[in-house]
This record gives C-alpha cells, structure tokens and sequence, in this order.
C-alpha cells in the first residue's frame, strides 16, 4: 500500500507533467511521441539529441520548453568557426577601481539549467567535445579551475541528418552522454495544415511557466525512488548484453550487424526511463512494457553498426525491435 504522502507526490507528478505538456501543444502541432521522449530526459535528469532535417521545429520545442519552465535559458549556435571557449568561457584580464589588474572568469552560455545546442553537428569535433565533462560531470575545467553547473542541468541539442552537407558525425562518446536520441518525422497532413495556420496568423500563442527549478529537481528525486522488481531490472540487462556481439548471449542479428553494443550508461537509461514512464502512467513500479516503450530512444544512438549493416539497409531500430522479439522477459520469481 502506497503511503499518502508518497500518494500525493505521485499526485503532484502528474499534475505537473500534464501541465508542461498542455503548455507545449499551444506552440507545438501534434509530435506527441517527441514531446513525450523529451519529458522524460528531463524528468530523468538526461540530455536529449533531437534529430531531423530542418524546420520540423525542433528548435521551437525547446525554446517553448524553457519558456515553460522556470529554467534560466541558453541557446548555443553550432557552427564551423565556434570555438570551445565560447561555449565554456574564458578568463579575461579586469581592472579594478584602483587600477589593479586581475583575471576573472566569464562564464559561457553552458552556465544555465536549459541548454539549446542547436545543429550541434555543424561544429568541428573538437568543439563538440566542449560539451563532454558538461554532460557528464555537471562542471566545466578552464585552466586549472573547476566550475559547477547549475542544477538541474538540462541539454537539448538538435542536429541534422549525418549525410547532409556541411555536418560531422559526432563521436561515440559524445553519443553515449546523451539519454535519449528522438528522431523527428514529418507531419501529418492534418498537421501541417494547423502549421501552416497557427504560423501564418496574427495571433500568437502565448504560454505560461508552470514549473519552477524546486519542482524539477523534486520530480527528479521522485523517479529515482520508485521500485523496479528485480526480473524486470534482469530484462533490461539482457536487452543490453543481447547488443554485445562477443557476448554468448548475443542473437544472430547482432553478431552479423553490431560493431559495438550499448555500454552500461544504456542499462542506466532504459532503468531511469521506465521510472519516469510508470509515473506518467500512474504507476509506482516499473514493467516489461515500460522498458520495451524506451528502448529505440535510448539504444539507437548507442550500438555501432558494421559495414554489413549499412551495405544491406539495417539501422539501429531494426536491430532493436529484432532484439525486443528475441530477448523474452524471465518470471517472477
């Protein structure tokens, strides 16, 4: 029996989350999956990767979103001549009152809660790689100096299609910090119609803050209590180890299309994921399903491929549902 107080967290959990979502649909036409996939890198305390060619409104989403939160807001254009110290900052020499000279540190744009990394695959490597301890450490090092980020500390980067003109694929490592890779689709004709109507009129929607920096990081505390049943933990683990291709346990798929599997950051993700799902759903425990529901977004941006793979047409989300199929769930015991 769940105690009331957890009750009116639970409560308080949904409250919330449906409140973001309504605020979003006023900007955002349909993309239900989308804004779904990224209320739960959020509500996880991940980093989302949103890919799609442009002006599907990726950038739009996020904008809105840190309008909706009561987040201090950063938008970092992604360019070839972007440099690693304009995202981190720098150290420049100030002067005081009385002259005296000293180094002081300016802080770049990473130093807000919602970071924007928009076409992040429009810079050079060695600039993505700016973002690495960021996404992972929550601190940023300019010279000798450690910095912390603020929390939470939420990036949302947008890149385009990897064979597009002008891009870099980013590194592996890069890949593996981010908790979910949300492709963006077309959309329908129904939708592009109230598009094309909502952006081509003289209203314009105007959306209100719902959530301020306490909710988010109670939100994220909540996700991280809730129990997952130890069979269904196991499942999660096999789905990972199913995408090792020197594993025993590897089924024929991914020893003929997988270069390199998931690591365990994505057991972590399929784990956080199902919480904050269970909880959207009303649920105080995770399932199977749960687990099943998250497992494109959080694996395909994390199993390397072969040359195999590419010459016969198989991505990541064929490896994943064939995985899904294959791998059955162990009873409870």
């Amino acid at each position: 029996m769940i105690s009331r107080p957890t009750e009116e967290r639970i409560e308080h959990f949904q409250a919330l989350s449906q409140d973001i979502r309504a605020e979003l649909a006023k900007v955002i036409v349909g993309q239900q999956a989308v804004v779904e996939s990224v209320l739960i890198c959020l509500l996880a305390g991940g980093h989302a990767l949103l890919e799609g060619v442009p002006g599907l409104g990726k950038t739009e989403l996020v904008k809105t979103l840190g309008e909706v939160l009561d987040l201090r807001y950063g938008r970092i254009q992604f360019t070839p001549d972007l440099m690693p110290a304009d995202i981190t900052g720098t150290t420049v020499i100030a002067e005081d009152q009385q002259n005296n000279r000293f180094f002081r540190f300016e802080p770049g744009p990473i130093f807000n809660n919602l970071i924007l990394a928009d076409e992040i695959n429009r810079a050079t490597p060695k600039t993505q790689s700016a973002l690495l301890e960021a996404m992972h450490e929550r601190t940023v090092t300019v010279g000798n100096t450690l910095h912390d980020l603020p929390a939470p500390f939420f990036v949302m980067a947008t890149q385009n299609p990897i064979e597009m003109e002008g891009t870099y694929p980013l590194p592996e490592a890069q890949l593996d910090r981010f908790f979910f890779k949300v492709v963006v689709d077309y959309p329908s004709a129904d939708e592009l119609e109230e598009i094309v109507l909502r952006t081509t009129s003289e209203d314009v929607p105007e959306v209100r803050e719902v959530a301020t920096t306490k909710d988010i990081l109670a939100l994220q505390l909540l996700v991280r209590q809730v129990p997952i049943a130890s069979h269904v933990l196991r499942y999660a683990v096999r789905l990972i180890t199913a995408t090792d291709p020197d594993s025993p346990e590897a089924p024929q798929i991914t020893r003929n299309y997988v270069r390199y599997g998931a690591s365990p950051r994505g057991a972590q993700t399929l784990v956080l994921a199902g919480k904050v799902r269970a909880l959207l759903d009303e649920r105080y425990n995770v399932s199977f399903d749960d687990i099943r529901a998250v497992a494109h977004q959080a694996l395909r941006h994390r199993l390397i491929l072969n040359f195999e793979a590419e010459a016969e047409g198989v991505d990541a989300d064929t490896v994943i549902d064939e995985l899904a199929m294959t791998i059955s769930p162990d009873k409870e015991e």
